[in-house]
């Protein structure tokens, strides 16, 4: 036994590709989505997601999460990590700070729409027992966007002009942009409807850098806090200044070697790409928007640097649809990505593979959660895959 588990460990050192999944539970029929994951430091995983009869809808929509201890073969059955009652509980994070204390961010849907959710976290210092975390600490981040109002309703008084036809061909799209813009205007629904998506990072030993994103003013925004959840503070928008080209959102940072905070958005706009910013001032601001030559249907991505140096991308990179899922490595910081390999690929309509979340673990290996349906099965679920860099690069 010894000898085996010594040949595996040196075949996986020598660099043998590597890769694994299995379904985290089985294929219920109510909706679960929006997955998150992280390793503790004695190995656990831990992963969550939203779990009820439909997203903002449904009032029945909860947090659930799972474990899976270092060495098992299978997840823990699913317990609750947040429910408030009578009310959605969606789009969860979990992250684990450098004091080794778990986070936990998610939204609370105030009235079945996504531009009244309230941002909410809690943290827990014991969360090796089976079950939930114990949670010690709770709170709402109050958002306060700067610049919020003057760069949005910059967009849209330039909408009128460039987009002129359009908006007169289409009265709802031009009613959407009015109620926007009135929105930005309105101090409460300029603060509410900021949602989480993907693992914040730190910019220092206490610099908390959290991605928000809102679809009222389809665009990102980064929060900060320095003091443990304390304070918060936010940056300006990442908002691109041609209003066609907003739709931006769920935005994944990473930083650069030279200190820039390069971010990786979903495009809810009309180029299909995916979508990149960067910040040259620690993630305060944003000059306007570029985009990767790797497409995106509306559906969120992750990135993260790996230890090796390289990048890894998860994203849907097909114009519609959610039905390839793929991971792509970069070698240059995000410049140009040579080694795609996809973790699920299927007929258009076939399947649905979506909201990936990503992290590299202590051993080098890449796990990553995301939303399950289809492809012969009935319901849905989340997957869990771990993989390599190794078995990325194999096909290539």
């Amino acid at each position: 036994m010894l000898m085996a588990m010594a040949t595996l460990f040196c075949s996986l050192a020598a660099g043998a590709p590597l890769h694994e999944a299995e379904f985290i539970f089985p294929p219920v029929p109510k909706h679960n989505h929006g997955s998150s994951i992280v390793e503790t430091a004695t190995g656990d995983l831990i992963a969550c997601w939203f779990h009820g009869t439909g997203e903002r809808q449904a009032d029945d929509v909860m947090v659930q999460g799972a474990r899976k201890r270092a060495g098992a073969k299978e997840w823990s059955e699913p317990f609750v990590m947040a429910d408030t009652p009578d009310l959605p509980d969606c789009n969860p994070v979990l992250f684990i700070d450098p004091r080794g204390v778990l986070w936990l961010f998610w939204i609370t849907v105030q009235d079945n729409q996504w531009g009244g959710s309230l941002l909410k976290y809690r943290t827990a210092h014991e969360y090796s027992a089976d079950g939930p975390p114990t949670w010690d600490w709770q709170d709402v981040i109050h958002a306060r966007p700067v610049q919020l109002e003057e760069q949005f309703v910059a967009v849209c008084d330039k909408a009128k002009t460039l987009l002129a036809d359009i908006l007169a061909a289409t009265p709802e799209l031009a009613k959407e942009f009015e109620d926007a813009r009135a929105a930005a205007q309105n101090k409460l629904r300029q603060r509410l409807g900021w949602m989480t998506r993907i693992h914040p990072i730190m910019t220092s030993d206490t610099r908390m850098m959290l991605g928000l994103y809102s679809d009222v003013f389809n665009c990102s925004l980064a929060s900060f806090t320095e003091d443990w959840g304390k304070t918060w503070s936010f940056s300006q928008p990442i908002m691109d200044p041609a209003p066609n080209l907003l739709g931006n959102i769920q935005p994944s940072f990473v930083r650069k070697k030279n200190g820039d905070i390069m971010a990786f958005m979903r495009d809810n706009g009309l180029p299909s790409y995916v979508r990149t910013a960067i910040s040259r001032d620690n993630g305060l601001t944003w000059p306007p928007l570029g985009q990767l030559e790797i497409r995106n249907p509306g559906s969120s991505v992750e990135c993260i640097a790996l230890k090796s140096g390289r990048w890894a991308l998860v994203c849907n990179d097909v114009p519609k649809g959610r039905h390839v899922l793929t991971v792509y490595l970069s070698e240059d910081e995000g410049t140009t990505w040579k080694w795609p390999r996809a973790l699920e690929s299927v007929e258009k309509e076939q399947g649905s593979f979506s909201y990936p979340s990503m992290i590299q673990a202590a051993d080098g290996t890449i796990h990553c959660t995301y939303s399950y349906s289809g492809n012969g099965i009935q319901g849905s679920t989340i997957k869990h895959a771990r993989f390599n860099e190794d078995w990325l690069m194999e096909a290539h």
